[in-house]
């Protein structure tokens, strides 16, 4: 089993909660590709985290976590910025983020600072997500991305309060396709197809973004579970039934149980293999959606097994 290099933000998440009858806001360490990182190695693969953190106590914090967690930092860079927060308020258990802090700690990567050795090496590299706005941080993605000689995974994972300006929507979307025509694999949201493609329904989505040159798509839909646009045919897969808590990271765990997998077995040979592999990582999300937090709540293997015996 090798290694895979998670390209993208990490902060620090403000999640909306009431305390003693008064709102408070809980600090939660977060950023989808942190989450993702976390995610492979609660799963028992090896992730690296590369992106720039800030120079402050929240930052210390983030290294803290993240090297408890079993994520290696020696792609991390140190910038003079204080940590970005992204405060989230709740209608039922979606979360609604505003990001806040200039400039942002996590967009400060530039293409030089990349470590190339490391991206080389891996077997699996993510890259996707808020930090593909940032133009320093788009060159090291793109830069790691032309070398990486493994598996490239991608996943947008849009937030709409960060596209501003006009033009700013038609970029992303040029950046989606630039990425996703030499993807293994493609992993968006539900509300991503919807923002980048509006009108068009997800199997759709899931086929354009196929016959760019993902080699498979997973479309995660919420409660409904996920599609996965493989071979010729687009399958839904159910998810289990759950309370849930808070969906914050919910997307990202589905993402890590995939990239966990990878390392652990490669690429399935046949579209059941992927089949099986998404409804494994939705029991991993189910998990995660039944308590609060992002990378707090990501599970084991063993966790998943018990939750979901069978």
């Amino acid at each position: 089993m090798g290694y895979a290099v998670v390209l993208g933000e990490a902060l620090v998440d403000l999640l909306d909660a009431e305390h003693d009858g008064q709102p408070v806001y809980r600090q939660a360490i977060g950023g989808g590709p942190l989450n993702v990182a976390v995610a492979v190695a609660r799963l028992g693969g090896d992730s690296r985290f590369v992106g720039s953190l800030g120079d402050d106590a929240l930052a210390d914090r983030i290294r803290a976590f993240l090297s408890d967690a079993g994520v290696g930092l020696t792609g991390t860079v140190t910038v003079p910025a204080p940590t970005a927060l992204g405060v989230a308020t709740f209608a039922g258990p979606e979360p609604d983020f505003r990001f806040y802090g200039e400039p942002r700690s996590y967009g400060l990567l530039t293409a030089d600072d990349l470590d190339v050795a490391l991206v080389e090496g891996a077997d699996v590299l993510y890259c996707g997500s808020i930090v593909l706005l940032e133009p320093p941080v788009l060159a090291a993605a793109r830069r790691a991305w032309s070398i990486a000689g493994a598996l490239r995974v991608f996943d947008p994972n849009v937030r709409p309060r960060l596209l501003t300006g006009p033009g700013a929507l038609a970029g992303l979307r040029e950046v989606v396709a630039e990425f996703a025509a030499s993807a293994h694999l493609v992993k968006l949201s539900t509300a991503d197809a919807e923002l980048l493609y509006p009108g068009e329904p997800v199997e759709g989505v899931a086929a354009y973004l196929r016959e760019l040159g993902a080699t498979t798509v997973v479309v995660t839909l919420g409660a409904a579970g996920a599609l996965v646009a493989t071979g010729p045919d687009v399958v839904r897969i159910p998810a289990p039934k759950v309370d849930a808590v808070d969906a914050t990271g919910a997307g990202d765990s589905v993402m890590g149980a995939l990239i966990a997998d990878l390392l652990a077995d490669g690429e399935p040979t046949d579209p059941t293999g992927w089949q099986h592999r998404v409804a494994y990582a939705l029991r991993v999300a189910a998990l995660v959606c039944e308590s609060p937090g992002g990378a707090i709540s990501m599970p084991t293997r063993t966790a998943v097994t018990t939750r979901f015996p069978g």
